[in-house]
């Protein structure tokens, strides 16, 4: 099981899925962008990073994207990648099936602003490949489901296209943010996340996460 903080209970999850309205709809509330769950204090972020396990990366033998059923459905016709964009998003409408049709994102990987959805990927802070080499190699389907489409934490996020694929299943020793502005938040992320699920780090991941947390202000 996940352990849960207080600070971040299980209603937020529904709140995000109650955001999901009908078919072109938009909510006073909703126009404005929420973002992915704010991840940990800088403090707290270097306590768990800390507790992780290091250890090297275990083989990809037997790995498949398909261990990880990600895009659940949420309900109303909404899959995780839709409650995403729609959570992420500012003024995001909706056709028929859930589909964003028109919206504004910001990716604060790289800073750009995107004006269509097909420009938008929803990237797993921590990647499924490297959760499998940190120890969901020997997890359950359901709890790779879980870490596929989890809305509670700091695991999923509306970035473009082109960073979340320049990033693949990189750890942050070998991939970081093109704006380094989100280097804090993405390190304190990375490690809740790892921590959260009780995930490795190899000692170059520790060093460069490390580094990342003191450009926090």
């Amino acid at each position: 099981m996940i352990t849960t903080r207080a600070q971040r209970p299980v209603a937020v999850v529904a709140l995000a899925l109650a955001a999901v309205l009908g078919p072109g709809t938009v909510s006073p509330a909703a126009a404005a962008p929420t973002g992915m769950p704010e991840p940990p204090s800088v403090a707290v972020a270097r306590d768990e990073l800390a507790k992780l396990t290091v250890e090297a990366p275990h083989s990809m033998d037997g790995y498949s994207r398909a261990k990880f059923p990600h895009w659940a459905q949420q309900g109303n016709k909404c899959d995780t990648r839709e409650v995403v964009l729609r959570r992420d998003g500012e003024g995001v409408t909706q056709d028929d099936e859930c589909r964003a049709v028109s919206g504004t994102w910001k990716s604060l990987y790289d800073d750009k602003t995107l004006t269509a959805a097909s420009q938008v990927d929803i990237d797993h802070m921590v990647p499924l490949a490297n959760a499998w080499r940190s120890g969901a190699d020997g997890w359950t389907t359901d709890r790779r489901k879980t870490f596929a489409n989890d809305l509670e934490h700091s695991q999923l996020i509306a970035v473009s296209a082109a960073s979340n694929r320049s990033k693949g299943d990189q750890s942050p020793d070998q991939w970081s943010p093109p704006s380094s502005a989100y280097w804090c938040t993405y390190a304190r992320a990375w490690t809740d996340v790892k921590h959260l699920y009780r995930l490795s780090v190899t000692q170059p991941e520790k060093d460069k996460l490390n580094s990342m947390l003191d450009t926090c202000a």
